[in-house]
């Protein structure tokens, strides 16, 4: 599973030129699907995102996370994030799972931070889908279960 986690003063999704889902301050987080996923990569991924501390505290430091900040997110499903760039000029998705299955661990995933008690937008798996969102810092981060997974290296 991988994920690209933005902070953002606001965000909001469209299908078709309705607005699906939008946020205030928080995270926009596009959520691809392997189709070595576990189940238990959903709690793991859900957890770490959840508990970054990425938001300013009064000297300007990453001090907090988004209860602290009473943020909100927004989950966009994202093959896309799985594209293989190596060879060739034409990305290929054979490590994205299948439709079934990365909507079922898109779903959980997002159940699992709404009985976490976050505040919840999603967009609309499969769709087309124009994502507008002003990034706060700028910050980025990207984060892949499969990483999360390997013990640190010591330097």
């Amino acid at each position: 599973m991988k994920c690209v986690v933005q902070r953002v003063k606001h965000a909001k999704v469209k299908v078709n030129g309705e607005t699906v889902g939008s946020i205030g301050k928080g995270m926009v987080i596009f959520i691809g699907i392997d189709k070595k996923d576990e189940e238990k990569d959903i709690v793991l991924m859900a957890e770490k995102i959840r508990s970054l501390r990425i938001f300013n505290d009064a000297n300007n430091q990453m001090n907090f996370s988004l209860k602290d900040i009473n943020g909100e997110i927004l989950v966009v499903s994202q093959f896309t994030l799985l594209g293989d760039c190596r060879r060739g000029r034409r990305p290929s998705f054979s490590d994205s799972a299948d439709p079934v299955k990365a909507r079922d661990f898109y779903n959980k995933f997002v159940n699992y931070l709404i009985e976490q008690g976050e505040k919840v937008a999603t967009g609309v798996f499969q769709a087309y889908m124009e994502v507008e969102l002003l990034n706060d810092g700028p910050v980025t981060l990207i984060i892949d279960s499969e990483e999360l997974k390997r013990p640190r290296r010591e330097k």
